[in-house]
């Protein structure tokens, strides 16, 4: 463009040069103000962090910078106030809007107890928490960070751009020389460096540099608002393309809160009695289903001698008599032998109590179904994806989970290897995304095409190893975020094939003289801005909050909250 300008003044053509100049800087004008705006989600989501936090000290109330809070510290939230950094909550009972990091409109009750993250605005209670992270170093500022990372990768379709703008620009410079020479050799060189120069302005891929990275940006930067947290453009492309989703169960399907469903007594012994004589023995215990079987009774019974047999239950003595609770590879079922199978097909874990040598129960334990997530199948159904369930829970149980959330393909009893393996596999055979939310998550996540986190502030593991992250713990982002990388991927198509479109057809009736520099100027700076509008198109955050008309799932996805219970 700059040999183009030049070159017009040297031959006195001091308007069209100055037509040049004028487009040339108003597309690029245009291109900084998309490519700013793409990016006001980031600085949005930093202007939620306060500058300033007060803190618990000796000698009373202090504020000072957010920037200075340190893990540990005591922060003091009054009615309204940001919270500076993540943090667990010490006292008070307030409600925390916390629509800006996870995308969920509703606010959330907390207490004790309640963890929150940094962004998050209280309510009218006056709260006391303890700092979890620094103030420079929480989860927003990892959002944020992860974005910028997104912003400074390049996808497949950014690198194909690249490929095809990178040697277009000597070739078209070799061209225009010879068009020049052409001039020479026919005596009429005005006319002929004229064409040349009509040349290097049709041939720019200004369009197509900035058609796939405005796009990428525009995109990334609008899922981020919503909770969905892309780490690059080669991880949004791929989103786009996705046809089978691989779904951890635990955390994931599930919600992870393991809650007695149902128990099952023998002859003269009630419901509660069992469930005393378990919780017993469980309130010694930090397996995972103990905390069920307490949380299902408020018996307050003691028991002595307890002790746990790792791998199978744990023993003790309640009034002088023997108790054992475990599972039914340990004691036998007995007469509950049918009952206790009927439990382990409705996807509940059993476990078995024993009163000196005599089975007086069974109590059945489920980590039940999130309630959105049949409707998320049956979303991605409608978009013509394929699910498939991993989990290394036993058969019945994931069979069982599967059926209600109409997952068809179930692939049970997989260690942490073999879930990876599979992946792998799957994304040979297409693009596949692994959704997962743990440490065991992980090695699948690094595996699939596209690794997708269930909560960017959650396990670290699972976290770093996934290339998306939602904030949240809505499935329902899920569909909603393959419809906008979808919609994405047809933009940027769109994009390098109207760029290069343009110079396709511009390149002949320049070279042949059918259009002059300053038509040649007109179109090709219009087709940029088309092409910077078009990509801008990207970042409509509908295609993140709502689905497309074929999808169920057209509700907002921000109803279920990942901290504390949502507001009545």
């Amino acid at each position: 463009m700059t040999i183009a300008a030049l070159g017009a003044v040297l031959l006195g053509h001091f308007g069209e040069a100055a037509a040049l100049a004028f487009l040339f800087s108003l597309a690029e004008a245009l291109e900084d103000r998309s490519m700013d705006r793409a990016k006001q989600g980031l600085r949005a989501l930093l202007a939620l962090i306060p500058e300033t936090a007060r803190v618990s000290r000796p000698g009373g109330p202090q504020t000072i910078a957010a920037g200075e809070v340190r893990t540990e510290d005591v922060l003091l939230l009054g009615a309204g106030d940001k919270v500076a950094t993540d943090g667990v909550i010490l006292s008070g009972r307030s409600w925390m809007n916390t629509s800006a990091i996870t995308g969920e409109s509703i606010p959330v009750e907390v207490g004790p107890g309640d963890e929150v993250h940094a962004g998050s605005v209280n309510g009218s209670g006056s709260l006391a928490l303890r700092a979890t992270a620094d103030g420079r170093d929480n989860s927003l500022t990892q959002i944020v960070r992860l974005v910028e990372q997104a912003h400074a990768a390049k996808g497949e379709r950014a690198r194909l751009a690249d490929r095809i703008a990178r040697p277009l620009v000597p070739v078209v410079l070799i061209v225009a020389a010879l068009v020049a020479l052409i001039g020479v050799l026919t005596g009429d060189p005005a006319t002929w460096t004229e064409r040349a120069l009509v040349v290097l302005v049709a041939a720019s891929p200004c369009a197509l540099a900035i058609a796939v990275p405005v796009t990428v940006i525009s995109s990334i930067g609008s899922a981020s608002k919503l909770g969905v947290v892309i780490k690059s453009g080669a991880a949004f492309e791929q989103l786009g393309a996705i046809r089978t989703v691989a779904l951890d169960k635990t955390g994931t399907l599930t919600r992870n809160e393991p809650r007695v469903v149902d128990v099952a007594t023998s002859e003269g012994r009630s419901r509660e009695e069992v469930l005393a004589a378990a919780a017993a023995l469980e309130s010694a215990s930090a397996h995972p289903l103990a905390a069920a079987v307490l949380a299902a009774t408020d018996a307050a019974v003691d028991a002595d001698d307890v002790q746990e047999v790792p791998g199978y239950g744990i023993t003790g003595s309640i009034h002088g008599r023997v108790i054992r609770v475990g599972s039914p590879r340990w004691i036998s079922p007995g007469q509950f032998r049918n009952r206790t199978h009927e439990m382990a097909s409705r996807g509940m874990s059993v476990v078995m109590v024993e009163e000196d040598s005599h089975v007086i129960g069974a109590v059945g334990i489920r980590d039940e179904l999130r309630p959105e997530a049949a409707a998320t199948v049956a979303a991605l159904h409608a978009q013509g994806i394929r699910t498939v369930m991993l989990t290394g829970d036993n058969a019945l149980t994931a069979h069982a989970i599967a059926a209600e959330a109409g997952i068809e393909e179930v692939h049970a009893e997989q260690l942490p290897a073999d879930k990876a393996a599979y992946v792998r596999r799957l994304s040979e055979r297409a693009p596949t995304a692994m959704i997962g939310d743990g440490i065991n998550d992980a090695p699948a996540l690094a595996s699939a095409t596209v690794g997708i986190a269930m909560g960017a502030t959650g396990t670290a593991a699972a976290v770093e190893s996934a290339d998306v992250a939602f904030t949240g713990t809505d499935l329902r982002q899920i569909p909603a975020a393959l419809a906008h990388a979808r919609r994405g991927h047809r933009i940027m198509t769109e994009n390098i094939v109207l760029a290069l479109a343009i110079i396709v057809v511009l390149f002949p009736l320049a070279l042949f003289g059918v259009l002059g520099l300053a038509a040649v100027v007109l179109v090709h700076e219009v087709a940029e801005v088309v092409v910077i509008a078009n990509g801008m198109r990207a970042a409509r955050t509908p295609g993140v909050g709502a689905q497309e008309p074929s999808s169920p799932v057209g509700q907002d996805l921000r109803e279920t909250s990942t901290v504390g219970r949502p507001v009545a």
